[in-house]
């Protein structure tokens, strides 16, 4: 048999769904996909939800060329959902005539649910591989459902295990990740499971221009600045990084944490760092734009990171080529970023009644050692390459060309 050639571009069809102007690791993830993609020379068609009132999507700072894209009829999800997050309707649309006269060679759905079956479809039409990315540990967000948590949380791992059956390759950003669902799968014929983190421009992240918080947030020249950047929701342990700040301070006076991002816990946060042990020590800014986020994170001193529920925790690739120490808690992902004792403090997340004073403990320690942290932050410039989208896309397109070559 003739070996396929290994250079010619390919033609991917991305299947979104969520995609900008909303912001989160999956709407990045996403865009950096798709344009480093096209970076790479290959043939890109995006499908995704269109935008309320058909405004421009924008970009969250990833490089390489504007994707075709091809819109989806969408609609805004309810509460809990946050504003602007829209998802495709489940209908026949002039999108996915495009996408099957785009005649793909690869299938790539970034979510298992509408975009998917819509992917999975137009892959079958095709006779081409259908790859999916899992990004989210959809179970750790069953407290949305209330007493519906626990029986929705069963139905969607069956849900997931049928989804995975029909693709030809899953990729996961994490190791941990990646043996779960190697391990949920079993022995015998099933998908190819890799691990490809989703991939950031480490060396236009390094070149943002830090900003100050201090100035804005009336703290003196020589605070010292701990920085958190995401979604304030109760996943992503937003309480838990401000209660252990609220210890950390009462030790080490000269501290200050800013908080970075929108979500569900915005006002229960507000209104509890308003209270006397935190009042003017912390900083909330609210929703920012990501390289806005990131200019702001490089003016802080250290980085704080506590979510248990990360696929990657793209969040900490972002924070070490920014320059910035890391303080984490252990937990999914958390190794695949921050090196131990190199360029980061991985704190062990067991027993969780001591969780807190851990966490804690870890801020006061960095907070007091300038030279510790400015070894940490030299280490982390220094190592940042291994995020560089550039070696992620050529993974990604490794796992496309081998799943073509096995076809043929």
């Amino acid at each position: 048999m003739t070996k396929p050639p290994t250079d010619e571009p390919l033609r991917i069809a991305i299947f979104a769904e969520s995609y900008l102007p909303y912001l989160s690791g999956v709407t990045v993830s996403t865009e950096s996909l798709a344009r480093g993609l096209r970076a790479a020379g290959h043939q890109v068609l995006l499908l995704a939800p269109r935008p309320a009132g058909g405004a421009s999507p924008g970009s969250a700072g990833a490089v390489g060329p504007d994707p075709e894209v091809a819109w989806l009829p969408s609609f805004q999800l309810p509460s809990p959902a946050p504003h602007g997050y829209r998802v495709p309707w489940p209908i026949p649309s002039p999108a996915l005539r495009a996408a099957v006269a785009f005649r793909p060679q690869i299938v790539h759905a970034q979510s298992p649910f509408v975009s998917g079956l819509l992917a999975r479809r137009v892959a079958r039409r095709a006779g081409v591989p259908l790859v999916f990315t899992h990004h989210t540990r959809l179970g750790d967000y069953r407290h949305y459902l209330g007493p519906l948590g626990r029986p929705g949380a069963a139905a969607m791992s069956a849900y997931l295990g049928r989804f995975w059956a029909g693709c030809a390759a899953i990729v996961a950003p994490g190791t941990d990740l990646a043996a779960e669902i190697a391990a949920r799968l079993g022995s015998g014929r099933r998908p190819v499971v890799r691990v490809i983190p989703t991939g950031i421009d480490t060396a236009s992240i390094g070149r943002l221009e830090p900003i100050d918080a201090r100035p804005v947030a009336g703290w003196p020249p020589d605070a010292v600045v701990a920085v958190s950047v995401g979604r304030l929701a109760p996943e992503k342990s937003s309480g838990l990084v401000v209660e252990a700040f609220a210890d950390a301070v009462a030790d080490e006076p000269t501290l200050r944490l800013l908080l970075i991002g929108g979500g569900p816990l915005e006002v229960a946060l507000r209104t509890r760092v308003a209270q006397s042990d935190l009042a003017g020590r912390v900083h909330l800014t609210g929703v920012r734009p990501r390289l806005e986020a990131l200019a702001l994170a490089r003016g802080a001193d250290l980085f704080v990171f506590a979510s248990q529920t990360e696929t990657q925790g793209l969040v900490l690739a972002e924070a070490l080529a920014a320059g910035l120490p890391v303080v984490a808690l252990d937990g999914h992902g958390v190794r695949d970023s921050v090196r131990d004792g190199i360029d980061g403090e991985v704190l062990a997340a067991a027993p969780e009644e001591t969780r807190r004073a851990r966490l804690a403990a870890g801020i006061v320690g960095l907070a007091r050692d300038a030279n510790r942290r400015a070894e940490l932050a030299h280490a982390a410039i220094e190592g940042a390459a291994r995020f560089d989208v550039v070696a992620r896309i050529a993974e990604m397109v490794d796992l496309y060309r081998s799943l073509l070559a096995h076809r043929r």
